[in-house]
């Protein structure tokens, strides 16, 4: 293969115009950038969580590399082109039959990669609203688990974090650390079996992505566009999509953004609505910082490190084992509800104080939409009538329980103006043994007007309420 590679790197193996030549390498794949076209061949390796070692097996691969990332990044991924031989001298010209396939893709620069992006300050909180958006559109059109395989089972779904865990325990630095966290495992997994599978029976299970982290990311126009999905090895993609969710967010913060994780984790929530998967949240970032954790443990071990290597890896191994760590002993939740009539800014401050704090934050104009989903027509009178507003509070109460049980701090975003109504949820934070605090919001009459005469201009807020409901 050395041969073909070798041979790639001439300009006339190509149709069109070469600008220049690169060539990138993983364990896995080759990568030739050639200005404005790159093109990414399997080697062929057989590392048991993937298979290339037949011609057979790359071209398959190379389609499903195809399919899989076009549902994400369309008109990044061009098509699977063959190779035409001999090895010395191949070309994506001619006929005959293919010695070789590659995947054709849009050449991009490094500068566009989010982790390059954040370094510059330029992953802005709309840019990560669009991206909650846009991952909880592609996972409702993803494909659903068949309920009686083998993806998202609690047996294979322990299998992989615990598979993560032995490699570490060979270490006897971190032996006792990774003690704890074999106890924490078991004990959480004997608690959340029947909740496994209870969201495979109910279609959480999909055909996602299975390394969504910002290195698979890049910033085309006021877009992000996910790319390099798994799709060498199908139990890594066939999963939970709050396991998804929880590797971005832990990747942020390992970046020092937590805020911006959150955000897109409420966000996330918002378009979603399942709050309930965060009952599996703290078992899913534990997994996925682990799963980090010995990626970093397994480079240690490679003879050729440079000195400056080394420090990286052993920071990236102290870092991901501290979030991994920080999942186990989780701080005692609180409940915090709003008060004050629309226009006030409670929605752009809660949302401010959620992703600064880590709270997952409940808004009322979001779950009065919800419950009234089917009834696409309906006239802001009866969104905001009695019976619709008594049905909302309900819902945010349930959530509110729900993850304050599930060990989360609440802000509840809603207008809250009849006292029986904040007495309801102190007695909720009573009965759980949780603070219960209060903000109240404010704003001169003229102010409240022009606020929201804009934000029905503008139409981006889901709150419906117009003037005539202030």
């Amino acid at each position: 293969m050395e041969r073909l590679i070798r041979g790639l790197l001439r300009p006339e193996a190509y149709g069109h115009p070469v600008e220049r030549f690169e060539l990138l390498e993983t364990h896995i794949s080759w990568v030739i950038l050639t200005g404005k076209y790159a093109y990414k061949i399997k080697k062929p390796v057989d590392f048991g969580f993937v298979n290339f070692t037949t011609l057979e097996l790359r071209e398959h691969f190379c389609q499903e590399e195809l399919r899989l990332n076009r549902r994400l990044a369309e008109d990044l991924y061009l098509g699977v082109v063959p190779i035409y031989g001999p090895m010395e001298t191949p070309s994506f010209q001619g006929g005959g039959t293919p010695i070789e396939y590659a995947v054709k893709m849009l050449e991009f620069p490094q500068s566009v990669l989010l982790p390059e992006v954040l370094a510059r300050g330029e992953l802005s909180e709309e840019l990560i609203d669009h991206l909650a958006h846009d991952v909880a559109q592609f996972q409702t059109r993803a494909a659903v688990a068949s309920a009686g395989g083998d993806y998202g089972s609690p047996e294979s779904i322990l299998s992989a974090t615990v598979e993560c865990l032995k490699p570490l325990a060979s270490s006897p630095e971190l032996r006792e650390r990774i003690q704890e966290l074999d106890k924490w495992v078991a004990e959480e997994y004997s608690q959340l079996t029947r909740t496994f599978l209870e969201r495979r029976a109910t279609g959480f299970v999909r055909e996602g992505h299975g390394d969504m982290h910002l290195g698979n990311m890049l910033l085309r126009g006021t877009r992000i566009e996910i790319f390099d999905c798994l799709e060498f090895n199908a139990s890594l993609r066939w999963i939970d999509g709050i396991s998804e969710v929880a590797f971005l967010v832990m990747d942020l913060e390992d970046r020092g953004r937590g805020d911006l994780g959150w955000r897109f984790l409420n966000g996330w929530l918002e378009e979603t609505g399942d709050y309930a998967g965060m009952r599996l949240w703290n078992w899913y970032y534990c997994y996925r910082a682990l799963v980090r954790a010995k990626v970093a443990f397994l480079r240690l071990g490679q003879s050729d490190l440079k000195p400056h290597d080394l420090e990286k890896l052993n920071r990236e191994l102290t870092s991901y084992l501290e979030l991994a760590e920080r999942m186990t002993s989780p701080s005692k939740p609180r409940l915090v509800i709003t008060s004050g009539v629309s226009g006030t800014g409670k929605s752009y401050w809660t949302g401010q104080l959620a992703a600064r704090c880590e709270f997952v934050r409940l808004r009322s104009d979001v779950e009065r939409k919800r419950l009234y989903a089917d009834r696409p027509g309906i006239s802001p009178g009866e969104l905001y009538s009695q019976e619709a507003t008594e049905q909302t509070y309900s819902r945010l109460y349930e959530q509110a329980e729900a993850l304050l049980r599930a060990g989360f701090t609440v802000v509840v975003d809603a207008t809250f103006l009849r006292r029986n109504r904040r007495e309801q949820f102190r007695e909720l934070a009573k009965r759980l043994d949780v603070a219960a605090e209060l903000i109240e919001f404010t704003a001169p009459v003229e102010v409240l007007q022009e606020r929201i005469r804009k934000r029905q201009q503008e139409g981006k807020d889901p709150s419906d309420e117009d003037l005539q409901v202030l």
